[in-house]
């Protein structure tokens, strides 16, 4: 089954010489950089991390039984993602907390994967996970996001480079990491009920500060993670 062999090969860790030098490592951190601090490319480059807030509230739903129905991103980088299930409890809580710590989470498990030879299965759960979500979009914008993520994966996927892959992938969880803390400080200033930890102070009876606090602690160790590796391939 030739088809088979071709997708299995795509998704093994690599066999190879992994570590990325100094000078690539100083090329990608720069490239990310250059794509937070410019505004016009961080408009585009931050429906990405919207995106990956909005999975994160479906993905842990459906871990704690709930049913995931839809999202949307929408123009002004802000989304909402639907699940389905009691109105208060554990459940509800866990799945609205997880929005604003993934993208931190989720790039400091991408540098730590991918400096250490598992880009491709990453990059295959990625895929196979923006496959899943493309059935719940409930906008065109949301379709057109999810298209590209997926094109701009698959194209990395297809064209395997052990070589490129690290470093796109490191570029990546820097890109998100930032974007988690630029999320969250807007978050910060947000005393609307209808902001994330407003719900979530409703539901607890628990200060929107401690859920805050939550956060902050969740992308200052994932910031220490990607840290600690960055500094150790440098040396």
């Amino acid at each position: 089954m030739e088809w088979f062999d071709a997708i299995a090969a795509r998704a093994r860790p690599a066999t190879g010489e992994v570590a990325l030098s100094a000078p690539q490592v100083t090329v990608v951190l720069l490239l990310a950089l250059i794509v937070v601090i410019t505004p016009p490319v961080w408009q585009v480059v931050r429906l990405g991390v919207t995106l990956v807030h909005e999975l994160g509230h479906a993905g842990v739903g459906i871990v704690v039984g709930r049913q995931f129905t839809g999202f949307v991103l929408r123009g002004d980088m802000s989304g909402h993602a639907v699940t389905r299930g009691p109105a208060r409890g554990l459940g509800r809580i866990v799945s609205t907390w997880a929005g604003y710590p993934m993208p931190a989470l989720l790039g400091a498990a991408v540098v730590w994967a991918a400096l250490r030879g598992w880009s491709a299965p990453v990059i295959t759960a990625m895929i196979v996970i923006l496959l899943l979500a493309l059935i719940r979009v409930r906008s065109a914008l949301t379709v057109l996001v999810v298209l590209a993520a997926l094109a701009w994966l698959g194209a990395l996927w297809w064209w395997r480079s052990d070589t490129l892959q690290p470093q796109v992938l490191l570029s990546l969880g820097c890109v998100l990491l930032v974007g988690a803390w630029r999320h969250l400080s807007a978050v910060l200033g947000d005393h609307s009920s209808g902001s994330d930890p407003g719900v979530l102070a409703a539901l607890s009876h628990v200060p929107r500060a401690v859920w805050n606090a939550s956060f902050v602690l969740v992308c200052a160790a994932s910031t220490w993670v990607v840290a600690g590796e960055v500094l150790h391939t440098l040396r």
